[in-house]
């Protein structure tokens, strides 16, 4: 400081600044850089060295950004629709003839689906337990993992993947280019647009893949549209559903005598237990989609209660809705019409009203297959995602679009799987061979309801399974028995199934390696 400064200051004229008023935050930084300078200027060269070493050794990392993550936008309604409007696909309309056929009583075909809804609800109770404790993205995946480690959960992700929600998007995208037909001559699905020969491509494989591709696009540009796209797709669905029971039993051309005609005895026909578990192949094929809304757990709201409340509100939705609609058929046509009918919904709306209603009706269809497709895009990215971040499939898989808050790479990947599959025609084969599977993985979801009670015994559980351990030991029990059955009745689909998951044993271990290697890097890094 200048002598005549200091000497003014010594004499009181003028007082030290810090004295009245004490520097901000930046200013104090502001000094201690000044006195670090001077130090340096001032010290010989080791020493200065020396602490400019300390000094950079000591300094605060910068903070790296977080990667984005996915965001909780959907509603309690967004979740009931989206479960409702998963499972009501193609099946309601297509399983009818071979339940008939196996069932033979106009009793027991209204039955099985009330058992198929009963049984299927005891999962709904265990899977509302274990997703009320894990509310992430992947859902099933992630209680798998939970219970029995990353080696059975990535067997279940890779059958979702390669099978389950890429064929389910095929067969949907292809029966809705059927049914768009019917309704707009100009789409016919047969009519060839390119022959190579080898394949002939068909309007019905541009309206499929068209439609899978719009479907991708919606749910890329965020969660609320993907919603938005479901819930209108779910509403039209409910109303064409009410127009068709309401308008067919108050008005249609029917006969309540049919509930009372069952099948006529034909020799090597299956027991009545056989039956059942032939037909539950069926109930569980229609029903399935239910467990989609755990797969999108991560993007709930408040997940520990709305979880729980859309899978039993929204499963119950559904049974009603399907016995109705039974109903209806039953109504139109005997058993022995239904039996014999591939497309029984048709067969009925053509027989209550006229050969014009048929056209309707697969418009319906149409917006049904539509509907339970933005269900299956929406959800099933979820879990490729999950995998991904558990660094067990492809790593760019678990980005998620900073701008739209979605995982864009895991839709797209899936989008082009689903069309490659709508464009082979293969899609219906592989699903009847892993339906099996499914039901097995349901089964071990429910079973791990045991498993995590007795591993986190004090879990905080905002839903305890209703019944436990009764009802959910009696799903077990039930399931066990029918995958035995069917293991017998259907040897080379339920053995085709356990083949296709076991094709993806080598690519664990190769994504395990993959892990293991990225993990060693970081840590000599």
């Amino acid at each position: 400081m200048p002598h005549h400064l200091w000497r003014a200051r010594s004499l009181g004229v003028l007082k030290p600044r810090l004295a009245f008023n004490e520097p901000s935050p930046s200013h104090k930084e502001a000094i201690k850089s000044f006195h670090a300078i001077a130090l340096t200027f001032t010290l010989d060269g080791n020493r200065r060295n020396e602490i400019i070493s300390k000094r950079q050794n000591h300094r605060v990392a910068p903070k790296l950004s977080q990667p984005t993550k996915l965001v909780r936008g959907l509603s309690l309604l967004d979740s009931i629709l989206l479960l409702t409007g998963g499972i009501i696909g193609s099946g309601i309309f297509l399983t009818a003839k071979d339940i008939a056929a196996s069932t033979r009583t106009p009793g027991m075909f209204l039955s099985i689906w009330v058992i198929g809804v009963a049984i299927t609800m005891l999962a709904c109770f265990a899977f509302a337990e274990i997703g009320a404790m894990f509310p992430e993205a992947g859902g099933q995946y992630v209680y798998i993992r939970e219970a029995y480690g990353e080696f059975a959960a990535f067997l279940y992700g890779w059958m979702i993947f390669t099978v389950s929600v890429g064929g389910t998007i095929a067969a949907l995208g292809a029966g809705f280019a059927e049914y768009a037909g019917h309704v707009f001559p100009a789409l016919q699905a047969s009519h060839p647009v390119l022959d190579l020969g080898f394949f002939t491509l068909t309007r019905g494989h541009l309206v499929a893949v068209g439609a899978i591709a719009l479907q991708t696009a919606v749910n890329i540009f965020g969660v609320r549209r993907g919603a938005a796209l479901q819930n209108v797709a779910t509403w039209c669905k409910f109303a064409a559903i009410a127009a068709f029971v309401l308008l067919g039993l108050a008005i249609g051309k029917g006969s309540w005598t049919h509930y009372s005609q069952p099948l006529p005895a034909a020799p090597g026909s299956p027991s009545l237990l056989a039956g059942i578990g032939v037909a539950l192949i069926a109930v569980f094929w229609a029903y399935d989609g239910w467990v989609y809304i755990t797969w999108v757990a991560g993007e709930v709201k408040d997940p520990q209660r709305n979880l729980p409340r859309a899978l039993i509100f929204g499963l119950l939705i559904v049974g009603v809705l399907y016995l109705l609609i039974n109903l209806t058929y039953l109504y139109a046509l005997p058993m022995s019409e239904i039996a014999s009918q591939t497309a029984v919904a048709q067969a009925a709306a053509v027989s209550m009203f006229s050969a014009g209603a048929g056209r309707w009706l697969a418009l319906m269809i149409a917006i049904s297959c539509f509907g339970a497709m933005a269900a299956a895009v929406m959800t099933g990215a979820r879990v490729y995602y999950a995998m991904a971040e558990d660094g067990v499939f492809f790593r760019a898989l678990a980005r998620v679009s900073p701008r739209w808050r979605t995982p864009v790479a895991s839709l797209v990947l899936q989008g082009v799987w689903s069309a490659a599959l709508a464009l082979s025609g293969r899609y219906d084969q592989l699903f009847t061979y892993v339906m099996f599977m499914m039901v097995l993985s349901y089964l071990l979801t429910v079973l791990a309801v045991f498993v995590l009670r007795r591993k986190m015994p004090d879990a905080h559980r905002p839903y305890r399974c209703t019944g436990y351990p009764w009802l959910p030991a009696l799903y077990v029990i039930i399931t066990g028995a029918w995958a035995v059955n069917a293991l017998v009745e259907k040897t080379g689909e339920a053995l085709a199934g356990i083949a296709i998951v076991l094709v993806g044993v080598p690519l664990y271990f190769y994504w395990k390696s993959q892990k293991q290697k990225t993990a060693k890097t970081v840590t000599n890094s």
